[in-house]
């Protein structure tokens, strides 16, 4: 297990980072795969995040998690969307950006947020495990 961080060290300079994701093992129970970001204090931001599993066969990665489940939980713990194959939720805004994910099954979820901290939660589908990605990209 590893944490990485990253600052901006010059907040005097108009920069932002426009995506950040992160690839693991999603077991079952507590042992989930999580991607957490910050919206500074009095900002919003839109996002898409996605949970990518079954296309990363595509890229070579064996064990895909085969039914991706997305949630985003906000820093009171509270879960604020979620959503379980992304055509089932927001698909023509998803399609309208053009980052909606590969597979049927995968999960993506577009959110306006404002300033606080939030995590990306991804779950297999009952007890089903394997290799998933998980993405938050800012749209502003």
């Amino acid at each position: 297990m590893a944490l990485v961080e990253v600052y901006d060290s010059s907040p005097v300079t108009a920069s932002s980072l426009a995506n950040i994701s992160t690839r693991g093992f999603v077991d079952t129970g507590e042992n989930v795969l999580i991607g957490g970001f910050i919206v500074t204090t009095g900002g919003s931001a839109k996002v898409v995040v996605r949970a990518i599993g079954p296309s990363l066969d595509e890229q070579g990665v064996s064990a895909p998690l085969a039914d991706p489940a997305l949630y985003l939980v906000d820093e009171n713990g509270s879960t604020i969307a979620a959503n379980d194959d992304w055509k089932t939720d927001q698909q023509a805004e998803l399609e309208a950006i053009g980052i909606q994910p590969g597979r049927d099954t995968e999960s993506a979820l577009v959110a306006n947020v404002t300033g606080g901290n939030f995590t990306a939660v991804v779950r297999g589908q009952g007890t089903a495990t394997g290799i998933a990605l998980v993405e938050v990209y800012d749209l502003q």
